[in-house]
């Protein structure tokens, strides 16, 4: 057997081969390659010409190598980090919400975005502690130019910060969602910072209790002017953001908003508006085309302005979802809405719960709206009278979520709701403290038993302490309730009850109930065999159980009548 002898010397296989090798044409080498590659790899001899490639291909693998053992090293620390925090790396997203991070946090983040090129979504919201060091993670973000979303919610965020962001966001110029909601830092004049820094991608903009001053609101008005592209735009809870309307600030923005003719979606919750307000805002809703989505609610200034805005809403025949609930609304406020309605053929949920007129209107409303679409009207605390009551029954087969909470004449009288439903629609059915009775809880399972809530998420039966064992039991044993996924049975918070009689029927619809995901029993009373019956039945569910841990049948010392301020709930 021949092998290798010194440096220059071949052996005869190898010299016949090189005789062939020169004998074919250069096109026929790489398939001879291929059938004597067996034996060129034995011998440790590159065929002629072959040489030269495979070190370059040698340096060119190595360097590869090389960056991509430096990439997985670097994911592994991202993986690290994360998982001290409880969370898993994911490539397109980064949650980091609810960590508690410190400023060093902050610091060691921003060092592993270079791992994460693709990265499109950073949630680093409710972490409270790093308000006033956010230049280390902005300092970094080019590293993530792809980012569409950046969420830095409740960040205690300063002046400082904002600054520093708006610098920043020229890196990021794929941004289309941003959200600095519940930072006071970015109010009193601060959003001036990132006036022309927003790039035009951007699609919605959030800036919830920011406490927004008139300043900020004329600033905000010249960055929404510039935003071609933008639907959303959420500014609730900033009450001093309508101030000194008659020397600009929200006369200005709300001027600016015809220049926004993609939005879709305009929340001005709780903004401190005015009848003055609904004039400057209303000229500019009439010319949006886009517009889907008006909250204009818990803005209590508005009583007795409301016709300021309907004069416009006319014409806002496109809106699908009105919300004016806690507004305060007069009998004239509603009237002026109601003749508005017939032209709103769009419309799919109105909201005036929590306004008590609303309860003498309920029949011209009904009878004004576009029932066959409509998904959604809430009437809870609006006082109604039977007369009302009957009346919402002409809408209730066609909406998907019915709250009629805090309405004492629903007692008694659920079954003429319940014979208005229409089976596998309703998805949310809310009847908090509504004084019902034993029978009513019968009709409501009678439904249950016909699949009528076979679709139900929802069911909010609390606060209704009326209600015998007898009810409960019937309930839980007629089944029906397969998508049921929050349970709400509590009683007030100045009473109790043993449950005793009817927690078996509850422990044995429980498995019929498979996407349950709360269940809240709050005053309760229960002994210690039952709770760890309950508690058994939830080992292996990821069920929320709230309720009262220390509360016994012999432990129920706290009085039963209704204390006077309970009632004020009812309000």
């Amino acid at each position: 057997m021949w092998s290798d002898g010194p440096r220059g010397r071949r052996s005869p296989l190898d010299v016949i081969m090189s005789q062939i090798r020169r004998k074919r044409s250069a096109s026929d080498r790489k398939p001879l390659g291929r059938f004597l590659s067996w034996t060129s790899d034995r011998t440790g001899i590159p065929e002629d010409g072959e040489s030269e490639g495979r070190e370059d291909r040698g340096q060119s693998q190595g360097g590869g190598a090389t960056v991509e053992s430096e990439q997985h090293f670097g994911w592994g620390r991202l993986c690290v980090f994360l998982q001290k925090l409880g969370k898993k790396a994911d490539s397109k997203s980064l949650n980091l919400a609810h960590c508690d991070l410190t400023a060093t946090d902050l610091l060691e983040l921003a060092s592993l975005l270079q791992f994460l090129p693709q990265l499109e979504e950073m949630d680093v919201s409710w972490n409270e502690l790093i308000g006033g060091s956010l230049t280390a993670l902005t300092s970094h973000l080019q590293q993530v130019g792809g980012i569409r979303m950046l969420r830095l919610c409740s960040c205690r965020l300063n002046a400082d910060d904002v600054a520093t962001l708006g610098e920043a966001l020229s890196c990021v110029p794929l941004l289309e969602i941003l959200d600095l909601s519940w930072n006071h830092g970015v109010g009193g004049g601060s959003l001036q910072s990132l006036l022309g820094k927003l790039h035009p991608s951007l699609r919605e903009l959030y800036l919830v209790a920011c406490q927004l001053t008139p300043p900020d609101a004329t600033a905000l008005g010249g960055m929404v002017a510039v935003l071609p592209r933008l639907c959303v735009l959420d500014v609730s809870h900033n009450p001093q953001l309508t101030q000194e309307v008659d020397t600009g600030g929200f006369r200005e923005l709300a001027a600016s908003l015809c220049h926004a003719t993609s939005l879709t979606v305009l929340r001005l919750q709780a903004c401190g508006l005015k009848a003055d307000c609904l004039n400057a805002l209303g000229g500019s809703l009439r010319g949006l085309p886009s517009i889907r989505e008006l909250d204009l609610s818990c803005n209590k200034h508005l009583a007795g302005g409301l016709n300021c805005l309907t004069f416009h809403l006319a014409h806002v025949t496109h809106l699908e979802i009105l919300d004016l609930h806690r507004c305060c609304l007069t009998q004239a406020d509603l009237e002026a809405l109601i003749q508005v309605l017939p032209s709103l053929t769009a419309l799919t949920e109105i909201n005036v719960s929590s306004n008590k007129e609303a309860g003498g209107v309920v029949h011209p409303l009904v009878s004004a709206l576009p029932l066959t679409q409509m998904r959604r009207m809430p009437l809870n605390s609006c006082g109604l009278n039977e007369e009302s009551f009957t009346a919402l029954t002409l809408a209730v087969p066609y909406l998907r979520s019915v709250d009629v909470s805090w309405c004492k004449v629903v007692g008694g009288r659920l079954g003429l709701l319940m014979d208005a439903l229409q089976p596998s629609i309703i998805m949310e059915l809310r009847l908090c403290s509504c004084d019902l009775t034993t029978d009513d809880l019968h009709h409501l399972a009678a439904v249950c038993r016909r699949g009528c809530l076979s679709c139900l998420q929802v069911l909010d039966l609390s606060y209704n302490g009326s209600v015998g064992n007898e009810g409960w039991s019937a309930l839980f044993a007629a089944g029906g309730l397969g998508s049921l996924e929050d349970l709400d049975l509590s009683l007030r918070p100045t009473t109790c009850a043993p449950c005793s009689v009817w927690l078996p029927a509850l422990l044995r619809a429980l498995p019929r109930m498979p996407a349950l995901a709360r269940l809240a029993m709050q005053r309760w009373t229960v002994g210690i065999q039952e709770r760890q019956q309950l508690n058994y039945s939830m080992k292996n569910r990821s069920i929320r159980l709230e309720w009262d841990p220390d509360m016994t049948d012999l432990a129920c010392v706290m009085k039963t009548q209704e204390r006077p301020e309970e009632s004020q709930l009812e309000e």
